[in-house]
């Protein structure tokens, strides 16, 4: 895990900076050793194992209990040599022990590895070995002077390993919820997707046969009856799935509609060109806006190309082709529209697509979403949100409808 490595990591970084700080104490202060040599042979072990056990934790196959043992054994033998190298009389005036604040580093490798009982535990062992120091120097009883610099420092090593342990855990909780939270967007971005792609095709063929059987009559209308019922029956297993349907029979008066594209519209074919084409390999807006114009739909883009990448201009399509179907579906017949593309150049797309029908009343929106029809929740603001683009609405009663849909044309790419 990541979050993991970088706590190994934190801790080689300590182990290399405690271990220059020791190495600063014991060259200013082998003058005064009994056995100088014995210092600069503990420096040298200090050294090499930094160096080793920097190696080994970094591989998670190796951070097992012989590794945690040997650091803590290295750490408390090196300590333990103190009272060989230091006179009596520097360990009694409160002098620091050869490893000084090096050993707290296999008090917060324990701490890592299994937390604050762990790091507790390594914290005891490092702090009665310096207790043991003044015992076998003979300073014990300075020891239990108010105020001592080695009791502060036996203190100071337990609560490393309580508070270390007890971060680390905090770290690694907050690592798994943070997790998880990714895997619940995830999820809920490949349920949205699947819901528009139900929307611009299955739900709205079967909201297609439901009605024209109706119209028809005769055997026609039970074909049609059978229809609703498979329709109403995948909405709701839609619902309970978490998937919000996007379909929807009732009528309306504008792109701003529920309901998202008719059915056969050109709606789906975004989603088979996405198949297709690489996702990440940049495209020309303007041809596959292009595609949509006809009699009643005019199309203006810009006179340079309007480059997005293969699935980002497939998703902007699809919005498009979802407001146009709601045109035809909803607005009559005659009903004008108008798709404007404008490129700013500097890092946001936008797409206007405007009609002259009846338009919508204030809270339309809010009522389809609230009956289950969320064509313009999904087919059209969902597509575009994942692209981190935002979408705006205008309609009222008689002035007809206008969604303009703006794309950050950088983050895209």
């Amino acid at each position: 895990m990541g979050l993991e490595a970088a706590l190994w990591r934190a801790v080689a970084v300590y182990r290399f900076a405690s271990l220059a700080y020791a190495a600063v104490l014991i060259v200013r202060n082998s003058g005064g050793y009994e056995h100088p040599l014995g210092g600069w042979a503990v420096l040298a072990v200090m050294v090499v194992w930094t160096f080793v056990a920097t190696y080994l934790f970094a591989d998670p196959r190796w951070r097992g209990w012989p590794l945690l043992i040997a650091d803590l054994a290295v750490c408390l033998g090196c300590m333990m040599a103190t009272p060989w190298v230091e006179s009596a009389a520097n360990i009694g005036a409160g002098r620091a022990t050869l490893t000084a604040s090096w050993v707290a580093a296999a008090v917060l490798s324990w701490a890592v590895a299994g937390g604050k009982r762990y790091g507790i535990t390594a914290a005891v062992v490092l702090g009665a070995g310096n207790i043991l120091v003044h015992v076998v120097a003979g300073t014990l009883e300075q020891l239990q002077t108010p105020g001592y610099s080695t009791f502060n420092g036996i203190v100071l090593l337990g609560l490393a390993g309580l508070a270390g342990g007890h971060v680390v855990k905090l770290a690694m909780q907050a690592e798994a919820r943070l997790a998880r939270a990714v895997e619940l967007e995830a999820a809920t971005r490949e349920r949205e997707r699947l819901a528009r792609r139900i929307h611009d095709s299955t739900l709205q063929v079967l909201a297609m046969v439901h009605r024209r059987g109706g119209e028809i009559g005769g055997e026609a209308a039970e074909l049609g009856r059978m229809a609703g019922e498979q329709e109403a029956a995948l909405r709701t297993l839609i619902s309970s799935t978490g998937i919000s349907s996007s379909t929807g029979t009732g009528g309306s008066a504008g792109i701003g509609d529920g309901t998202g594209a008719a059915p056969g519209s050109a709606a789906s074919a975004p989603n088979r060109r996405d198949d297709r084409a690489a996702p990440h390999a940049e495209v020309d807006l303007r041809p596959l806006l292009d595609g949509h114009a006809s009699p009643l739909v005019t199309v203006s883009t810009p006179a340079t190309p309007v480059r997005l990448p293969g699935h980002a201009a497939g998703e902007v399509e699809a919005a498009v082709a979802a407001a146009l179907g709601n045109v035809r579906a909803h607005c009559g017949d005659g009903t004008r529209t108008w798709v404007l593309v404008e490129d700013d150049g500097a890092g946001e797309i936008t797409v206007s697509v405007r009609d002259d029908g009846p338009g919508m009343a204030r809270g339309r929106l809010a009522e389809a979403v609230a009956s289950g029809r969320l064509g313009v929740a999904q087919s059209i603001q969902g597509r575009i949100r994942d692209l981190g683009g935002t979408v705006s609405i205008v309609s009222a009663p008689g002035q007809g409808t206008e969604i303009e849909m703006t794309v950050p044309a950088r983050r895209a790419r």
